[in-house]
């Protein structure tokens, strides 16, 4: 492998830097990542979280590391506002399709699995649920209130963030002052349990028409949904492990509150790392259900929508959200669809022209090596897949000239080239091979000959309109046209 473990830089969103990865263990990596909530379907924001980890899942893997990636499904707990109040979000959609909670969880689970096959991305190592894990939350509730940290009221627990901050910093993966958060929070009123307006709930006393409920030493209720993470990442990567994702919207208050539920039980923050994938947003918006801008998975793949004007394959939807860096703002439009799959295809096509490329006994005109160091330079940068498909394509020029027979390669670059391909885009990226129609013929070298031949024809004919027109198109192609005495050559730029 032409690159090394030790090369790879990752952006710790805890430091605000990008850092060497050093995994806590020589081989072995522990991922946590934070899963569906599963009370609707799967929308492609939460796609683009999962897409962006699976890269980062797969590229360990390549990277010959031993990854155990645990990603969670919440099933439970997660109310619909972040301070604590309203209804979980799971019990009042079972409510809204009258049917049990456990109907709507196994309905959404299946859902985002389906969809999480169609765009291909790897299963976690193991997919832990709130609901299987209720004795381990309340163990850790039951250490926080030990420590000091947590108090119960009227059923309820609640995080003592005041008590916290005495001694450790709430919010410093965020960045949020706590002053400034409590100049900005509403003031309680006198129904409230809370003994101020950030503490936030370990575990809630459940009301008599609350399904979704279970005995605790504090009555019957359910957990809170910051507390699920803590309980089984700790289960299943230990006290301290390489690798904590999730999207950019999780940063507060969810991550927050798990650092500070740790650094109650453990006296650690639970990871070295903290990475967080950007959010996507429709038409320049940000995707919401209540003003009508947002999409499904399905809709795009089926073409039923009223955003895009044709379907469009995971494929193309994957390449698309790999032309822009995890962590940057990613916009989807017609238009962006559009260029993406046209890349897409150009990429694909000089992919499969690679295999019946002729080769010779010179030396390649093509630094083969170097490129395939470029390629891991640019993953080794924090992921960047961006740069890293721009070297694809760089590549791609040489393929297409090597095709029309403009420069060498020998074959021992012709497997080195065809093997990096292949791990690029199917390894690591994890697009899927489609299959080539039987009625498709690659007559693009045949059009570029006929294009020259009608050129030379107005040249001859000294129509210079027409001939600098089709010169000036092809090059807008990326096909340079090379003018001899009696004849014209080309080669792709």
């Amino acid at each position: 492998m032409p690159s090394s473990k030790k090369g790879l830089k990752i952006y710790n969103s805890l430091s605000g830097k990008k850092e060497t990865f050093i995994p806590i263990g020589d081989k072995n990596v522990g991922l946590y990542v934070c899963g569906p909530t599963v009370y609707s379907y799967v929308h492609l924001g939460n796609c683009r979280t999962f897409i962006s980890f699976d890269l980062i899942y797969r590229y360990l893997l390549h990277l010959g590391f031993k990854v155990r990636y645990v990603r969670n499904i919440t099933d439970v707990g997660h109310l619909e506002n972040d301070d604590d109040s309203g209804d979980d979000k799971i019990s009042k959609k079972a409510r809204i399709e009258k049917l049990e909670p456990m109907e709507i969880v196994q309905k959404y689970t299946i859902d985002f699995h389906k969809i999480m096959d169609k765009l291909n991305t790897l299963p976690p190592s193991i997919e832990p649920s709130a609901t299987g894990h209720i004795v381990e939350q309340i163990e850790c509730i039951d250490e926080i209130i030990k420590s000091g940290l947590a108090y119960e009221k009227n059923g309820s627990v609640y995080f003592d963030v005041l008590k916290f901050e005495e001694e450790n910093n709430y919010g410093k993966l965020s960045g949020r002052n706590i002053d400034e958060m409590l100049n900005n929070s509403r003031n309680l009123d006198g129904s409230s349990d809370k003994r101020n307006p950030q503490d936030f709930a370990l575990w809630k006393k459940a009301e008599k028409n609350h399904i979704m409920n279970w005995n605790s030493p504090w009555g019957k209720g359910f957990p809170g949904w910051h507390l699920e993470c803590t309980a089984m990442s700790k289960k299943y990567l230990g006290e301290f492990f390489d690798i904590h994702g999730g999207g950019i919207d999780l940063k507060f208050p969810h991550h927050d509150c798990e650092i500070a539920q740790s650094e109650a039980i453990c006296k650690k923050n639970p990871a070295k790392y903290w990475l967080h994938s950007n959010m996507l947003t429709l038409n320049g918006k940000k995707m919401s259900k209540s003003i009508g801008n947002f999409i499904l998975p399905n809709e795009i793949f089926e073409g039923e929508n009223d955003f895009f004007n044709k379907p469009f394959s995971p494929n193309v939807l994957k390449f698309f959200m790999f032309q822009a860096h995890y962590r940057n703002i990613l916009d989807i439009s017609n238009d962006s669809l559009l260029a993406s799959e046209k890349g897409y295809k150009k990429l694909i096509k000089g992919f499969n022209l690679i295999k019946s490329l002729k080769t010779n006994q010179n030396q390649s005109d093509f630094n083969v090596d170097q490129w395939i160091s470029n390629c891991y330079e640019k993953m080794n940068d924090d992921f960047n897949t961006p740069m890293l498909i721009s070297e694809l394509f760089e590549c791609l020029k040489f393929i297409n000239n090597v095709h029309i027979g403009s420069k060498n390669l020998n074959s021992s670059d012709k497997e080195k080239i065809d093997k990096t391909f292949r791990i690029f885009l199917f390894e690591i990226l994890g697009l899927t091979k489609e299959k080539k129609s039987n009625n498709e013929n690659d007559n693009s070298n045949e059009l570029i000959k006929l294009l020259i031949k009608i050129r030379n024809q107005a040249r001859f004919n000294k129509d210079y309109e027409t001939s600098d027109q089709i010169r000036d198109d092809l090059e807008k192609l990326g096909i340079k046209i090379n003018d001899e005495e009696n004849d014209s050559t080309y080669n792709f730029i």
